[in-house]
């Protein structure tokens, strides 16, 4: 299915859309629409996609994504036991014209702005506010209202959260550009455990190497290979994190045909080695 403008429609008797999706895994390609929006993962776990942000995801996931925002979830391919999650969308005019201008509003206003670049929470925060969520979805219209809009300036006085993107992150959002980057993500979502030919992911998008090198970047402000890296390296920790692998089972399992090459990458994007970080985490779930 071709990544494209999503058309958000809030229903009746609503000034925003707040619902709750379930099913067998997130189906949505990656696709931008102008509202805003709050997502909560109650249940699911795979790589989230927001702009060139490419970070792994579990239950507890609770994320803020400011307007045209490309973005998407996929689940882990070994997953079985279905997805959910909590939805909340909204236009910047959600309670009329120029009402984030106003003194009482600026917390708030400071946290819309910061969500252009993607707003991740903390997995402690997600879990603390996953009941007031699921109560404000239940609730009527007004007190559905009230009740974000008091929710939102509760987010916007937490300093336990990370920005996603980077800063100097841009995309021609037009449809041609999201259904090339959905079935690249597809691609290496479907592959990333085998080796990826820049030819082949190339040839996806009816694109020459050069042209595609060009247009990638571009678009992600990042390379492939770097991109393809990023995604392994996110699906390794979570085999150390819920396996007794060893390392370099993980790292060929991950697609790394080399354990150096691994070690390299995994110190890039982690910080540490893949051993520290396995260690860290037994140790912080033991405290």
């Amino acid at each position: 299915m071709k990544a494209q403008f999503e058309k958000i429609s809030a229903p009746i008797h609503s000034s925003f859309k707040a619902f709750v999706y379930e099913g067998a895994r997130f189906s949505a390609p990656w696709h931008f629409h102008p509202e805003f929006e709050l997502a909560y993962i109650e249940k699911g776990e795979g790589i989230r996609y927001v702009a060139n942000s490419v970070q792994k995801f579990n239950a507890g996931d609770l994320v803020l994504l400011g307007s045209n925002l490309p973005h998407c979830w996929k689940n882990s391919l070994d997953v079985t036991s279905g997805v959910k999650s909590l939805v909340f969308q909204w236009d910047e005019h959600v309670l009329g014209e120029n009402w984030i201008n106003k003194s009482e509003f600026a917390p708030i206003k400071t946290l819309l702005a910061q969500s252009t670049r993607g707003l991740k929470f903390s997995d402690e925060i997600g879990l603390k506010y996953a009941d007031v969520l699921k109560d404000i979805i239940k609730k009527p219209a007004f007190e559905k209202l009230i009740g974000f809009i008091q929710l939102l300036n509760k987010l916007a006085l937490i300093d336990d959260c990370e920005l996603l993107s980077s800063e100097h992150f841009s995309s021609s959002l037009n449809i041609k550009a999201n259904a090339r980057i959905d079935k690249i993500y597809n691609h290496i979502h479907s592959n990333f455990n085998k080796k990826i030919m820049l030819h082949e992911v190339a040839s996806l998008v009816s694109m020459g190497d050069e042209a595609f090198c060009r247009f990638f970047k571009k678009t992600l402000n990042k390379s492939l290979f770097t991109f393809i890296n990023e995604y392994r390296i996110n699906v390794a920790t979570k085999q150390l994190i819920e396996t007794n692998k060893q390392v370099s089972q993980i790292a060929y399992e991950c697609g790394f045909e080399s354990l150096p090459y691994f070690y390299k990458q995994f110190q890039k994007f982690m910080s540490c080695s893949p051993l520290q970080f396995r260690k860290k985490y037994l140790n912080q779930i033991s405290n």
